[in-house]
């Protein structure tokens, strides 16, 4: 069974509470909860993890080189400015898919740019929470290609 991280970045700990207009009203809880029975139904674990710093994000990506089969990330404002968290999931071996629950491509400017996906095998942006199911589902058909080879 493998093991997929699910990252999240700054300010998705509140999730269904900040700018549900944006984000909607699923929590985090929520999208854990359904990624957790996705990620079974696959025959896979996962680990769901969020933090508002950069350094236990970069921790936690080192922690997956070891334990992890994929990534799947969703940086939060971190997309746009961390260099840092860029550094680290280019030393990850394993896929990695950036999630964005809003299409960043249609907000601020500043938002169009996202150095995670310069490493990212998909990007995700603009499905709403289920961004996260469509990343675990292409992860575990990654996995599942690389067990039968």
């Amino acid at each position: 069974m493998a093991t997929i991280f699910c990252i999240n970045g700054p300010n998705l700990n509140l999730l269904g509470k900040r700018q549900p207009e944006v984000y909607g009203y699923e929590t985090l809880a929520d999208v854990e909860t359904r990624l957790t029975a996705l990620a079974v139904e696959k025959g896979h674990g996962i680990r769901c993890l969020q933090s508002n710093r950069e350094y236990e994000i970069i921790d936690w990506i080192h922690e997956a080189r070891e334990t992890a089969e994929a990534i799947l990330i969703n940086p939060g404002a971190f997309s746009h400015t961390s260099i840092a968290i860029l550094d680290a999931l280019n030393t990850y071996d394993g896929p990695v898919f950036e999630v964005h629950i809003s299409n960043i491509h249609k907000r601020e400017e500043f938002r169009h740019h996202s150095f995670v996906s310069g490493r990212a095998d998909g990007v995700i942006a603009g499905f709403g929470t289920k961004g996260y199911d469509f990343a675990l589902l292409r992860a575990a058909e990654i996995i599942a290609t690389r067990t039968k080879a």
